[in-house]
């Protein structure tokens, strides 16, 4: 357990320099480009949790993949223990139960933002391989406990889910079918959340609106699945304000 603390003391120190870098929702949206990530190595701006991040280059512009091409079924990221205590304090032991139950969908955690209770999300993404699975997601309403929501695009099934994971299990809380996501082109997918509702698009277009039993409040970030292989960059949060 020493050892584990003195390593999760490290995750703190990296944590708080890429909180450093990151406005707080107060001062407007942020947007997360990757400019300033190191070529090859995990992003310091988003924490991966689950499968194999790392940053990338294509064309000069430093982008953000999720490699799934190695994927094996229960593999969390790695230093996983020390993240999970990096993000959820004393209550690290009960996220990373729920993780290992999680591992057949990778996901990292925007460090910086530890309630998202309102506003937009959106990111960018290409589907560059994956025969099982191309998915793009993005993550909120993630609980201490592991539990969380996401909105998904797929380019290989061509549709819109929203996914709820509780207790270990995942299942749809609503699916939309015909949204064209062409693999190896960009596209944007975007979650508008007011309060219990939520709003899901692809490319500018309202796809998929839901009310939730409880309004939205937790950790956020980005979401994959299995073997995708996937870009992703200009991930933007913008909170509503009273």
């Amino acid at each position: 357990m020493s050892t584990r603390m003195e390593l999760a003391a490290a995750v703190f120190a990296v944590l708080g320099l890429a909180a450093q870098a990151l406005p707080g929702l107060a001062a407007g949206p942020i947007r997360i480009d990757f400019t300033d990530e190191t070529v090859g190595a995990e992003p310091k701006s988003l924490v991966p949790v689950v499968g194999t991040w790392r940053i990338e280059e294509d064309n000069g512009k430093k982008l953000l993949t999720v490699d799934g091409r190695q994927w094996k079924e229960g593999q969390a990221s790695a230093g996983i223990a020390d993240k999970a205590r990096a993000l959820y304090g004393e209550r690290y032991a009960e996220f990373l139960d729920r993780v290992q139950a999680y591992a057949y969908y990778p996901y990292a955690v925007a460090p910086k933002i530890d309630n998202f209770s309102g506003g937009e999300i959106s990111v960018r993404f290409e589907g560059l391989s994956g025969r099982i699975d191309q998915g793009a997601g993005i993550l909120f309403n993630l609980k201490p406990n592991g539990d969380y929501l996401t909105v998904r695009a797929n380019c290989l099934e061509d549709n819109v889910v929203l996914w709820k994971f509780e207790k270990g299990k995942r299942s749809a809380v609503k699916w939309v079918r015909n949204t064209p996501t062409p693999t190896r082109q960009w596209h944007e997918l975007k979650v508008r959340i007011n309060g219990a509702k939520v709003e899901g698009y692809l490319d500018g277009k309202l796809y998929l609106e839901h009310t939730l039993a409880q309004p939205v409040s937790g950790r956020i970030g980005l979401w994959s699945k299995a073997d995708s292989h996937m870009y992703f960059t200009d991930y933007t949060v913008a909170a509503t304000t009273d």
